[in-house]
């Protein structure tokens, strides 16, 4: 929106000189507080940034470099097969911590919810011995992890049947999980929660493994978990460990935020945000799409970006000038999620407009693409980086609010919760997960930074 709505213009007067006259390295002092400002900032502004530090949850670095993500060697390999150096980091991490909670609660099984392609699970199944049920909304990606997870029983038993090739790791069991294709239902009771999966997969919905309002089939408790649970997955996951005793703990990041269900909602429709009664009170709760899209953003990333120079950027001012063309062409049509390709930054804006028009139903030949007017907007690439600069400072303070929200909902009922640092940051924005428990969580997380991969991180 930034040339459609006139953002620049909106920016406090005695900010636009110096925002537009900053280098992409005093940007980064700005977003990152650290190295002097490099220009005349306003006082103002140097409080605007300071004040979005303070306000915000501290976001953690748990040790290791800056470089990016490898291979972890604190995984089986053949628990890293199939699965992205980022995504090793978040699973061994987030086993560590429910691991400890299962020891914590004496609860030796899993729900995990929204599990894709049964990374997780996979670890906590055959590498954490735990009892694990995966469940997935997406029938194909549920057919992808029973495929993946046949092929690690494969090679498990060739290795026994070899007698070596051991891994230096702690053995794997060959006990895999049980996968599910189901979707959470937010508003019903703990042994009835998942619907058919959308949409439906080959042969008869699978029934609800959890039983009823015991729990498990034996009647046991059970542990409940996602990883980077997408919009209103998250608060429904802790209403249901709110209202069901059979849930002991819960460890979960969110993810999306600007998918929460926000007010107003018809009638009997649960909200996403806020779930507290203390943020609800709150006067000026609520928060834009735009809010809540800005917060889903890696300022560890951005700030990067900016001190390199990174030709990533540039992709900033295309997509603000590829708006202003759509919405010339077609008024209606606004926000639109095209996605040009990752490398977009890499093309000249022709070459970029000619891959994203045609995603918003509009002819490249009928659109002006070398007019002066879109040469003029080009030219405001340092305004539009100036501008998401501001947007990256205020990010982790909406994401706090939003995580503060679901922290206070838990302590309203009179649960032991907790928001861990427990990502690298550089590499997953998302990296604070919110723990639950019916039970004090001191040991849980007694020295659960010293966990982290010191060579992998």
């Amino acid at each position: 929106d930034f040339f459609t709505d006139g953002l620049w213009a909106q920016l406090p007067p005695a900010w636009q000189p110096a925002l537009a006259s900053a280098t992409p390295v005093q940007l980064a002092g700005l977003l990152g507080g650290h190295g002097g400002p490099g220009a005349a900032w306003p006082l103002s502004l140097l409080a605007f940034a300071a004040a979005a530090r303070a306000l915000a949850f501290p976001r953690g670095c748990p040790g290791g470099s800056p470089c990016p993500p490898c291979q972890s060697s604190h995984l089986h390999p053949l628990l890293r097969r199939h699965v992205k150096p980022k995504k090793q980091h978040e699973i061994q991490r987030l086993g560590k911590l429910l691991q400890r909670l299962s020891q914590a609660t004496g609860c030796e099984r899993v729900v995990d919810i929204g599990a894709g392609q049964g990374h997780l699970s996979r670890l906590l199944a055959f590498g954490l011995g735990l009892s694990v049920t995966a469940v997935e909304s997406d029938s194909r990606l549920v057919g992808l992890a029973e495929r993946f997870d046949q092929e690690l029983l494969r090679e498990l038993g060739k290795t026994r049947g070899l007698g070596h090739k051991r891994s230096p790791l702690h053995p794997l069991t060959p006990r895999a999980p049980q996968h599910v294709a189901g979707r959470l239902d937010p508003t019903a009771p703990w042994g009835e929660f998942l619907l058919p999966p959308n949409p439906p997969g080959p042969g008869p919905a699978a029934r609800n493994p959890l039983g009823g309002p015991g729990g498990s089939e034996d009647g046991g408790q059970v542990l409940l978990t996602g990883l980077h649970a997408c919009g209103d997955l998250s608060p429904a996951l802790l209403c249901h460990f709110a209202r069901s005793p059979a849930v002991a703990a819960v460890a979960l990041a969110g993810c999306c935020y600007m998918k929460l269900s926000t007010a107003p909602q018809p009638p009997g429709c649960p909200l996403g945000y806020p779930l507290s009664t203390s943020v609800a009170a709150l006067p000026g709760h609520q928060l834009s799409y735009r809010a809540r899209e800005a917060a889903c953003h890696a300022l560890e990333e951005y700030e990067g970006r900016l001190r390199g120079g990174s030709p990533h950027l540039r992709a900033h001012c295309y997509r603000a000038v590829l708006e202003s063309l759509i919405r010339a062409a077609d008024p209606a049509k606004r926000h639109l999620g095209l996605q040009p390709g990752r490398k977009a930054h890499a093309l000249s804006f022709p070459q970029y407009a000619h891959l994203g028009l045609p995603l918003a139903g509009l002819d490249p030949a009928g659109v002006p693409l070398d007019s002066g007017a879109v040469g003029a907007m080009l030219e405001q690439q340092h305004k539009v980086v100036a501008f998401c600069t501001l947007g990256q400072l205020l990010a982790p303070a909406v994401e706090t609010l939003i995580l503060l929200d679901r922290l206070l909902y838990l302590r309203e009922q009179g649960f032991h919760c907790a928001l861990v640092p427990l990502f690298n940051p550089r590499f997953s924005p998302r990296n604070l997960v919110l723990v639950a428990a019916r039970t004090p969580l001191a040991t849980v997380l007694a020295g659960l930074d010293k966990d982290s991969e010191d060579g992998d991180s």
